[in-house]
């Protein structure tokens, strides 16, 4: 049935609601990958090393175009540590700011750019709403939550070309001017 099917692909596309952020209301599963899919991956496995440069770039771009932003901070790594895949950039702003960031969000969504919430934390999804959780802060405070609340997932397709980087750091720059 009709019923079904869109059932079937709703909890195969991780069960997510129509929301900006990440909302679970039933468990999913991430089960999309066809044997083409599959087979691409592998092709693209022979340019991982070239996608990893290019996705360190961009990371590289914004940490170097936001140093001077005191309110900024990129997602970090420890150095100490293998290199990372560098996979998404992300920023968290200093609660204090007057730049939120949903005002980030918005400002790129007017330039058909899209930008994205940090995850959701699984213990303010629905699906868990009964499951215990572990907080970090001596206060009892979260720091999954502080991230989320604090935080934006910023352009990093290795498609970007350097125009589009510049005309992003450009428009998140002047927010904090």
């Amino acid at each position: 049935s009709e019923e079904d099917m869109n059932k079937a692909r709703f909890l195969a596309t991780q069960a997510r609601e129509p929301e900006r952020h990440y909302e679970h209301k039933e468990i999913g599963y991430n089960y999309r990958m066809s044997n083409v899919l599959a087979g691409m991956g592998r092709g693209q496995l022979l340019h991982l090393d070239e996608h990893i440069a290019k996705k360190k770039a961009i990371y590289m771009a914004y940490k170097d175009a936001f140093a001077e932003i005191p309110a900024i901070t990129m997602n970090p790594y420890d150095e100490s540590c293998m290199e990372p895949n560098y996979w998404l950039s992300c920023i968290t702003i200093d609660a204090d700011s007057p730049v939120k960031p949903l005002d980030i969000m918005v400002l790129l969504e007017k330039e058909n750019i899209e930008s994205r919430p940090i995850w959701k934390p699984m213990h303010l999804q629905p699906v868990f709403a009964d499951c215990d959780y572990f907080s970090h802060y001596e206060d009892g405070s979260s720091v999954s939550e502080d991230v989320f609340n604090r935080g934006v997932c910023l352009p990093s397709d290795i498609k970007n070309t350097p125009e589009e980087m510049a005309k992003i750091i450009e428009m998140i720059k002047g927010l904090f001017a």
